[in-house]
């Protein structure tokens, strides 16, 4: 707790944020989410939407890993499944998107808790490898199975998103797009901070701690880590079937291998174990190849031969940066950003 913050009562001290600084800062937060939108073109904004995709999905992979700790390596596949699902809901069953989108949050926690069964009896690499597999083995049924694709073979396309009559065009696409996004994202976010302020969520930490004990002090180990398993897949599931709608098209290759070590150097990068780290730690990664496709292409007339490499600097500086992370602060982003701000408040002191 920060020196000199007191509390009087129990609600006081339940509260989210303590200090008047945090609500300035969240108030800057609002005052910038509000007019970014305002200020930014339709390529930019698109990126920012991308990324607020990214937040619902690292969120919950988040729930899992950083506070449940168990590791997962099928991101990916459950991405698909929502997408999958809401997709195939709103083109052939003809529901209306709000409603697909949480059917498919619902399918996609059950597909979770399935294939989680397997940490009921295996830790660490084992679990890491099991996981693995059901990123395999939906990737595969995607692959092959073609009811999830058109008649022609082509992708699954999905007409654009309406909700009660009302319809995204073409020329606000991205701008209606970021609000429906923006609000995706902060109900997630609320959604898990909330989450770990109640009894299930602290048996969530009790298991990452130390599982025996969790056990002795009476929390259903079992039932934990399945629900667990399910809560973070339907995140999971929700980042899915917004990625379907707003990509407008379904296909396995979005839903790669890939993209699941993409989300888990996410949560490394911002912090597992902190809401605040999954959301630092997609707005990084999402921008990271956006940053640097910039910078390369700008030097690319002085230095030709980097434009012709960038695929493969891409993946040597996303290494050499979760290696950098993994080495200089394994708490990530958010570790970082507390030191800032520890800086600042006792400053001259040190300490």
């Amino acid at each position: 707790m920060s020196t000199g913050v007191y509390f009087r009562t129990y609600q006081r001290e339940l509260a989210l944020r303590h200090t008047k600084a945090q609500y300035v800062r969240l108030a800057l937060i609002a005052v910038a989410a509000i007019a970014a939108p305002y200020l930014l073109d339709p390529y930019q904004l698109s990126i920012l939407n991308t990324v607020l995709i990214a937040v619902v999905g690292a969120v919950g992979l988040n729930i899992l890993v950083g506070f449940t700790g168990q590791i997962s390596l099928g991101q990916g596949g459950f991405l698909a499944v929502g997408a999958f699902t809401s997709g195939l809901l709103t083109m052939r069953a003809d529901l209306p998107a709000p409603l697909s989108i949480a059917c498919a949050v619902v399918v996609t926690a059950a597909a979770g808790a399935l294939f989680g069964l397997p940490a009921l009896r295996l830790k660490g690499l084992y679990l890491a490898i099991a996981t693995l597999a059901s990123q395999e083995i939906i990737v595969f049924i995607a692959r092959r199975w073609s009811f999830l694709r058109e008649e022609s073979g082509a992708p699954l396309g999905i007409e654009r998103l309406q909700v009660g009559g009302y319809e995204i065009t073409r020329e606000f696409f991205e701008f209606q797009w970021y609000w429906i996004l923006l609000a995706c994202a902060v109900v997630a976010v609320l959604a898990a901070r909330n989450l770990f302020r109640t009894g299930l969520g602290r048996s969530f930490m009790a298991v990452r701690d130390q599982d025996i004990a969790a056990a002795a002090i009476g929390v259903n180990v079992t039932r934990t880590k399945v629900i667990a398993f399910a809560v973070s897949s339907g995140f999971v599931g929700l980042a899915g079937a917004l990625t379907a709608h707003y990509s407008e098209t379904v296909t396995w290759e979005s839903f790669t291998f890939e993209i699941s070590i993409l989300y888990l150097a996410m949560i490394i990068v911002g912090g597992l174990g902190s809401v605040a780290g999954a959301v630092y730690g997609a707005f990084f990664i999402t921008l990271l190849p956006v940053f640097l496709n910039e910078f390369i292409g700008g030097v690319g007339e002085q230095v030709p031969w980097l434009v012709s490499r960038l695929p493969a600097i891409e993946n040597a500086v996303f290494g050499l940066v979760i290696i950098a992370f993994l080495l200089v602060e394994p708490r990530g982003l958010d570790r970082i950003w507390q030191r800032i701000k520890d800086y600042v408040r006792f400053w001259p002191f040190r300490y």
